[in-house]
């Protein structure tokens, strides 16, 4: 009976292992048929090419960013998505006119022009001539050192971390220190870029995506030297700002492509996974964000094309006014929210400014850190390139945010760009030739292997925070002061 027993008991083992290496195997497989489609039919470069050249940029609220959607709609369309829809949202529509930047001392005639451009949500319409002050780095220290002479006057600032008496801060997004020069009285607002080159770039100054009262303009890093070094010379400096532009409400629309889940138990989980398609308009936005949103589509794409049906829901999202403020995706949330859908939302899975993918960011989930891990060590045995490497930080001023405070865990793909790259964010060189080929392609084949992964797992490794475990979470990432200062933290101060 004893040896019966033993035999049963050892059969029964031997099962559940063969289970097992039956939906290991299962896994792998998949992530074999994934490398090959992607390598030998992918997409993502194509149509972002195809974007670039026959759209421009994506600006919210433009004509082009219209195109954009109905590219975006038409595309999964054609991937054969049955269930793809729009779902749109109003917008405090923002464009550049003209803009100019003086520096002159006072009671002087002698005028320095200076090479600028106005950053989003700045005033319609400003004309200014007040003396300028140096605010170091923009944080809150530094306004707080100069905060009896800033009233009425223009603040200048990096929009980096650069004085060695911050080293170790934490930077501050453009719109944040906008916000605190505001607050201590500034008429004006002067950032000074990081990027050698007479680089400029553009980007948003307001943290609620709503005009800010008073001009923003963001100059290059010698400009910013170069007008420093004036100061120390002559104190009285002033700033002239001519401005004009345009705004008026509009509406916009995401692109959502749904994949419904193949299991009765987990098909009202849904996994989202979302990259912003909007851009800014001094060039064609093909790194910030083409990379991440035609990412997204292709990984549909994929998914449609070897007919795989995971367990759970997967909503392919192309966010539009993620640059104005995270308009799209807050418009999302809060939708959802209303319709009581939010709670089936289990993971968000966000591509902004992604390339050439070679691990994935828990977002301070550390039990979504070690499921990274383990199907990393798949991933790497299909291609050995996949370093594996999983960071774990959270942080703010992307379409995961709306989704992370209201307790929804968040993670994306983790890589790098070139330095020439890099350099070009939010600037007039974010052009096609940016992108690599080989790189976005990696993008899309390690993207959606995890994604398949996520979306077929027995069990998801995080789970949603409650409205404390929420708060706690995202006091203990270090982003609660952030959240005051863009005035997007839900609880008592």
């Amino acid at each position: 009976m004893r040896k019966r027993t033993f035999a049963l008991i050892i059969a029964v083992i031997i099962a559940t292992l063969s289970a097992f290496n039956i939906k290991k195997d299962r896994l792998e497989e998949v992530f074999v048929k994934i490398n090959q489609e992607v390598l030998y039919r992918g997409r993502s470069y194509e149509t972002l090419g195809e974007a670039t050249s026959t759209i421009g940029h994506r600006l919210t609220g433009s004509t082009n960013g219209k195109k954009a959607e109905e590219f975006s709609y038409k595309l999964l369309k054609e991937y054969g998505f049955v269930d793809v829809k729009y779902l749109p949202f109003e917008v405090e529509s923002w464009a550049r006119d003209t803009v100019s930047l003086s520096i002159v001392p006072r009671n002087s005639d002698f005028f320095h022009d200076v090479e600028v451009v106005a950053l989003a949500h700045s005033p319609v319409s400003s004309h200014l001539k007040s003396p300028i002050v140096d605010c170091s780095d923009g944080v809150e220290s530094d306004f707080e050192k100069v905060k009896e002479q800033l009233k009425g006057k223009v603040a200048l600032f990096n929009i980096n971390i650069q004085s060695p008496e911050n080293k170790g801060k934490k930077n501050l997004h453009r719109s944040e220190k906008t916000a605190l020069a505001i607050k201590y009285g500034a008429s004006g607002v002067i950032i000074a870029n990081a990027v050698e080159g007479g680089v400029l770039l553009t980007g948003t100054a307001s943290v609620t995506g709503e005009l800010i009262p008073i001009p923003a303009v963001c100059i290059s890093v010698e400009s910013g030297k170069a007008i420093r070094k004036w100061l120390s010379e002559e104190p009285n400096l002033l700033a002239i700002v001519d401005m004009r532009n345009f705004s008026r409400p509009i509406r916009a629309r995401n692109v959502i492509a749904t994949l419904p889940g193949n299991s009765k138990k987990y098909r009202k989980e849904k996994i989202i996974i979302g990259g912003h398609l909007d851009s800014w308009d001094l060039a064609t936005g093909a790194m910030d964000n083409g990379i991440g949103s035609f990412t997204v589509m292709d990984v549909a794409r994929v998914f449609q094309a070897l007919n795989l049906r995971p367990k759970r829901t997967i909503e392919f999202v192309l966010f539009m006014g993620e640059e104005q403020g995270l308009l799209g995706s807050k418009a999302m949330v809060k939708k959802y929210k209303e319709e009581g859908k939010l709670d089936q939302v289990q993971m968000m899975i966000n591509l902004d400014m992604v390339n050439n993918a070679k691990g994935f960011n828990a977002m301070g989930r550390p039990e979504l850190r070690k499921f990274f891990d383990e199907v990393g060590k798949k991933i790497k045995a299909i291609d050995s390139t996949f370093t594996n490497v999983n960071p774990n930080g959270a942080g703010l001023h992307s379409d995961h945010q709306p989704f992370m405070i209201e307790g929804v865990p968040v993670c994306s793909p983790s890589g790098s760009f070139p330095v020439k790259a890099y350099n070009c964010y939010h600037a007039n060189c974010d052009r096609f030739d940016l992108i690599d080929k080989k790189q976005i392609t990696n993008n899309v084949r390690f993207t959606a292997m995890m994604l398949y992964a996520l979306a077929e797992a027995d069990e998801l490794p995080v789970k949603k925070l409650n409205d404390q475990q929420t708060k706690e979470f995202l006091i203990k990432q270090n982003l609660k002061n952030e959240l005051i200062i863009g005035k997007d933290w839900r609880w008592e101060l």
